[in-house]
Parts: C-alpha cells; structure tokens; sequence
C-alpha cells in the first residue's frame, strides 16, 4: 500500500478542516501512520466523522440536525436504562480502532451496557478491550451501510442507523448483521420507539420527546 507523504498528509488536514456541512471527503490508500496523524490533525473539529478501512479514509461533516438526532438518542438511551435500572457507560463520538486490522471509525454515540463494568476506569483500547455493546449512526448527511463491514471486524453486536425517518437495528450475526427488531442490550426498545420519540421532536421540543418516551416506556413495563 502506498502511502502518502507528511506534505499530502497536511493537506488532507487542511481539507478536512474547510469542509462545509454535509461535505464528505474520501481518500484511498492511505496509510495507518497517516490515518492516526490526520485524527491527530483533526482533534480540533470533533464535529468531524472519519473513518478508516484498510486504507480507505472518510471525513463526513454532518449536518446539523445530524447533532440534534443524535444528542436525543443519547438521552432517550438513558432515560430507558434509568427506567429499568439497567447500567450504562456512554461513550459518545469516541474514535474505536484496531491497527491489526487496520480499521478505523467514529460512530456518533457508544453506548456499553452488558460490559459496562469491565470498561469503567480505563482507557480502552479495542487491541484488548471489548467494543461498545451498541453504536448509533445518524444517516441524515451519508449512508453509513459501508461502515457496517468495519464495526463487524470491530466485533460490535448492535448497530442502530436513523436515517431521519425510520430507525434500524442491527444485530451482529456470524461476519455481518441482520436487521432486528429488538435491541439485544435494552429488552423491548424497538427501533420505532426511538423513531416515533424524534419526530415528537422535530413538531414539539426535545422535553416533550423525552416525556412522550418515558410516557411509552411505562405502559410497556405494565
């Protein structure tokens, strides 16, 4: 694999930092030392989403509903876990990658819950550690299909996609995932749930969409 030098490097960074919202940047061959130089490059837009596969790199500047969504997901997930006291970690936009599989990628929230224990206090590193039980794409800027190969190889059990209208599950299944309709982690969250709660959302408020939710969540623990 080719890689590039430091010049072109920069220049990629610098890209990356003018790119407007809903911009997308991809690269081939790109190499690992250059991937973690431009994450470097980068920190200071953490707005940014890049993500790597096997020397194929993607910088996405969401959109701005794009952070809407996705700080919603965040509060409906624990307002379902404070309900049914189930632990959790969350881990936002955190970069998960593995250099011996030389993949790479942002999610815009992760979420640990069955391993939440095992990972509390450390600084985690998928060579040794467990990947989130859950992450969460927002599909509003770009279709997050592609990344699905890499959270795989990441070994993550469930994936959530929110294309704006309608939300998804996924659940890891031998090297791939099927859809499901259930969350593996959160018994009987269902991916209309979430959806149904952003699109009180989008007419109302955000509080009104956390209350519908918690509304929703005690007529299903009945």
């Amino acid at each position: 694999m080719r890689s590039m030098s430091f010049e072109t490097a920069a220049e990629i960074v610098d890209a990356g930092e003018h790119l407007p919202n809903g911009g997308t940047l991809v690269i081939d061959q790109v190499s690992w030392d250059d991937y973690e130089y431009l994450l470097e490059g980068l920190a200071d837009r953490p707005g940014l989403r890049i993500s790597y596969d096997c020397g194929r790199l993607e910088i996405v500047s969401p959109l701005q509903e794009h952070g809407e969504y996705e700080c919603l997901v965040e509060d409906l997930v624990l307002v379902f876990c404070e309900a049914y006291r189930i632990q959790l970690q969350k881990y936002g936009r955190t970069t998960w990658r593995r250099k011996t599989l030389a993949k790479g990628v942002e999610p815009d929230a992760s979420f640990y819950i069955k391993n939440a224990q095992r990972i509390i206090g450390k600084k985690i590193t998928l060579e040794s550690d467990p990947p989130p039980d859950i992450v969460v794409e927002i599909d509003v800027t770009r279709s997050s299909l592609a990344k699905l190969s890499i959270y795989a190889a990441l070994g993550v059990p469930e994936v959530w996609r929110y294309d704006g209208k309608t939300c998804r599950f996924y659940a890891r299944f031998e090297k791939g995932y099927r859809e499901t309709s259930v969350s593996r982690f959160l018994p009987g969250l269902t991916g209309a749930m979430i959806a149904e709660a952003i699109e009180v959302s989008k007419t109302q408020s955000q509080d009104a969409a956390r209350k519908a939710f918690r509304r929703r969540i005690k007529a299903l623990k009945k």
